[in-house]
């Protein structure tokens, strides 16, 4: 007994007890969170990642380096995150045609399975937003009316009023919004691709950002009054081109006139010299 009570007061004696309590703790997480599911999905993301090597080191690495870390041409793409690279090669931005060119949007050669794997392993080097998910691009219940006000103050001035797209300074231009998917769109934002801001979650809420979505896809189906649409680029241009065509028409009446009575009085003036 004396031994027993000499081992209970042994200096280890307390960190023993400790570390028997984290290890009991810990197979009782495990076995009650189902520890084989958890490992399987390791396990499918390593493969994911190895994937998306392999297809970067032969589409991607020679302007980008095998590394990702960036050359000469092209930026680094550490730290870029899962969402740049989707929204980037869903679009056909990306791989560019011309290094150092504004990218338009194009048909992309890659598949979606193809563009998630790529994402994956640049995500794997650290750091950047990821793939929205789609509750997050969801419009259900989305207030366009407050997505309207939002897209106003910090999209219409490069996009247009309506998203149709519209030019910007040194020879860029910001695309139109209307072939975009919500979830581009919403990456887009996260990520400010080409001359954009970032639009982070401190800037634009995530349902804040789910409303622009829903006015950009609703502005889409809206009925045009006045007949043609004009390119849909606002109240402002499409009263300039009605006030220009106006004066146009009575430049032209005015002229017509001039040109009629002018003919009379011509007429008159050879019959007194004859």
């Amino acid at each position: 007994m004396s031994s027993i009570i000499a081992r209970r007061r042994h200096p280890a004696a307390g960190y023993a007890a400790v570390v028997g309590g984290l290890v009991v703790v810990g197979v009782l997480y495990s076995t009650l969170s189902g520890g084989g599911a958890s490992a399987a999905a390791p396990a499918q993301a390593s493969t994911q990642i190895a994937q998306g090597k392999s297809l970067f080191e032969s589409t991607c690495s020679s302007c980008h380096g095998l590394d990702a870390q960036g050359t000469a041409e092209a930026p680094s793409l550490v730290g870029a995150g899962a969402a740049a690279v989707d929204f980037q090669m869903s679009t056909g931005r990306m791989p560019a045609k011309e290094l150092g060119a504004e990218n338009d949007r194009k048909p992309t050669d890659f598949t979606p399975t193809e563009i998630y794997d790529i994402a994956a392993y640049i995500a794997s080097l650290g750091g950047g937003p990821p793939i929205p998910a789609a509750s997050q691009v969801s419009i259900a219940g989305a207030d366009t009316a407050l997505g309207e006000e939002l897209f106003s103050t910090n999209c219409a001035q490069c996009h247009g009023f309506a998203g149709a797209g519209g030019a910007l300074t040194y020879g860029k231009t910001a695309p139109a919004l209307t072939a975009s998917t919500p979830t581009q769109i919403y990456e887009a934002m996260l990520t400010g691709p080409e001359a954009m801001p970032v639009f982070g979650d401190g800037t634009i809420t995530p349902a804040q950002k789910r409303d622009i979505i829903a006015f950009i896809i609703d502005t889409r189906n809206e009925p045009t009054p006045g007949g043609l649409s004009l390119g849909r680029t606002g109240t402002v241009t499409e009263g300039l081109l009605a006030w220009l065509g106006g004066l146009g028409f009575l430049i032209l009446i005015a002229m017509w006139l001039t040109a009629k009575r002018r003919g009379p009085v011509q007429g008159e003036t050879k019959k007194e010299e004859s």
